[in-house]
């Protein structure tokens, strides 16, 4: 995990679930921003809701010294927050390893990755950039996830599985080894995914079914 200190972007239930991950790596947590005027001037576990996301006055402070996280599970959000970092600081989001995640030494993991308590990402596999793997799921070996991969909480990812950019997979979800989902597919919560998931396709069930 990156260990300059960070702030992070969004404050809801992502955000202080990314604030557990970098404060339990001993990580400094500046604060939050978000677009929640509600929020402003709120604490969440004692790091306060500083502001707006694109107020100069806080983003001037993200480069060398300081670095962002998009804690955010809606994709058009996140690309944006990264498309915005990426021309005004010229920056790549950290990543978010929760202490209690499981990482293999020979796993690659891309920028603005979330992977979160009890998740494993096994040998070989490979997470792309600014993926969220949910708490307790599983990338077996040889695995490959495209860029803005969600990975719900306690999914079986199968060996030299390969997913497709954007691509969600709900929770409780098993695909079996060597599945090819593709991108923008999605796959409905506690499904058992037994063959190939073409770009776009929804599917659901056991085993998974394409939604009409």
């Amino acid at each position: 995990m990156d260990q300059l200190p960070v702030i992070i972007f969004g404050a809801g239930g992502l955000g202080a679930a990314a604030l557990d991950a970098f404060q339990s790596n001993g990580v400094v947590v500046y604060g939050f921003l978000d677009e929640d005027e509600a929020l402003h001037g709120t604490e969440i576990n004692y790091v306060g809701v500083l502001g707006d996301p694109k107020d100069d006055g806080y983003l001037k402070l993200i480069g060398k010294k300081c670095a962002a996280f998009i804690a955010s599970d809606d994709n058009i959000i996140r690309e944006e927050l990264v498309e915005m970092l990426n021309e005004r600081r010229k920056v790549m989001p950290a990543n978010a390893v929760h202490p209690k995640a499981v990482i293999a030494e020979t796993a690659e993991i891309g920028h603005g990755s979330f992977i979160q308590m009890g998740a494993v990402v096994n040998s070989q596999a490979k997470v792309g950039n600014h993926c969220l793997i949910h708490p307790n799921a599983s990338i077996n070996y040889g695995a490959s996830l495209g860029d803005f991969v969600q990975v719900g909480a306690g999914s079986n990812i199968g060996a030299n599985v390969q997913i497709g950019e954007k691509a969600f997979v709900g929770s409780g979800v098993t695909i079996v080894g060597g599945i090819k989902i593709g991108e923008n597919a999605r796959v409905g919560a506690g499904s058992v995914v037994i063959k190939d998931v073409e770009e776009g396709e929804t599917v659901f069930g056991n085993p998974a079914q394409v939604m009409k």
